[in-house]
């Protein structure tokens, strides 16, 4: 028996082919044509007026949107791409009883075929859309380029952001820093290491004070050492190093006040570890927020949550996404998916069927309040 809202239907087993078909295209940042392609294609056979959102030369974003462009109260947006294959022969769809797996199907493939879903079945039941949109957008893994380009040229006053949160509404999201450690040392033969300063070496040295710093603060910091690089290759004491460093910020923590003391850090570091070349650079930043709890929008959706008798306990968002890109433009952006975060960028990567349902139902509901 399909699910259903009033007159309007959710239909489980087009959901599922929808998913299986986008988790089998393999569309990693800056390679989703083909799954661009594909989900363009299928919203037209649904009969939904598609435009193309030019991102660069051969990237768009696809957007279904309401008769009054101007009048969008609520745009609902998923990004479409991925992160790179674990291993490119065995990336896509299967399935054990309720248990989705595939590169993408928390992150965000389930939600974005969710929002697909329920867009669908307003448009068979509904002579026009209410004043709500959907975006689905490219670059999230990367460089949020989709999102920036939507925010620049769209405005609307809420966004509900369909990346992987286990069903729990997220009304406060993480603020982000990226870092780059650079250190430099004296290039020398391998087999003469005393002839040379081992650039590699002092940054493990910098790294160790970093981390202290980070698990020490009392900011409540997540970090990650995403790449260590030394340079350059051969049989040679390498005489720079790179880290790149990702650091999550609680939500309204002073990213600002940050910066400044992991600025004292490495001068501190210069005086305590010796011949200690570094340099520091904040590649990116964005802010984190929390919105009220008591704003009429999220009071609509935890009716929502009430009338299908889901729990309503909001958490919140520890990740980068393209809600901080939203939010920095103006937009309230709630975080609420199938999947779970943890499962996201694994070779185990999967979602439950019955989840990406309940999101279908609970967009295609919170949509009609709209």
């Amino acid at each position: 028996m399909p699910d259903t809202s009033d007159s309007v239907t959710i239909q489980p087993e087009r959901l599922k082919n929808l998913l299986r078909d986008m988790v089998n295209i393999y569309s990693p940042s800056g390679k989703e044509e083909e799954v661009l392609e594909y989900t363009e294609q299928y919203l037209q056979k649904q009969g939904l007026h598609v435009d193309r959102q030019e991102v660069d030369e051969n990237r768009y974003n696809l957007l279904v949107l309401p008769e009054k462009e101007d009048k969008i109260d609520l745009c609902f947006v998923g990004h479409l791409d991925t992160v790179t294959a674990y291993d490119l022969d065995d990336f896509g769809f299967y399935e054990e009883e309720d248990t989705i797996y595939g590169l993408g199907t928390a992150d965000m493939k389930a939600g974005c075929a969710a929002m697909i879903e329920a867009f669908t079945s307003l448009h068979h039941a509904k002579d026009k859309l209410p004043s709500v949109g959907l975006a689905l957008v490219v670059g999230e893994e990367e460089d949020n380029s989709g999102a920036k380009t939507l925010a620049r040229e769209y405005s609307f006053p809420w966004a509900l952001v369909g990346e992987p949160t286990n069903l729990a509404p997220c009304l406060s999201h993480y603020g982000y820093l990226e870092i780059l450690l650079r250190t430099h040392g004296k290039r020398a033969h391998s087999s003469m290491p005393e002839l040379g300063q081992n650039a590699i070496e002092t940054m493990l040295k910098l790294l160790l004070c970093t981390t202290a710093y980070a698990t020490t603060s009392t900011y409540g910091l997540v970090y990650n050492i995403r790449e260590l690089s030394g340079f350059p290759s051969g049989f040679v004491v390498p005489d720079t190093c790179e880290a790149y460093i990702d650091l999550h910020v609680p939500p309204n923590s002073k990213i600002d006040t940050l910066k400044t003391e992991l600025e004292h850090l490495v001068e501190t570091a210069r005086k305590e570890i010796p011949g200690l070349n570094a340099t520091l650079r904040f590649e990116e930043a964005h802010v984190g927020y929390s919105i009220s709890h008591e704003r009429l929008l999220v009071k609509k959706l935890q009716q929502v949550f009430q009338k299908m008798s889901l729990p309503w306990e909001p958490q919140d968002f520890r990740s980068h996404s393209d809600a901080n890109i939203l939010w920095t433009d103006g937009v309230d952006p709630i975080i609420l998916g199938p999947g779970r975060l943890e499962n996201a960028h694994t070779p185990e990567e999967s979602v439950s069927f019955k989840q990406v349902l309940q999101a279908a139902r609970i967009y295609l509901d919170f949509a009609l309040t709209i």
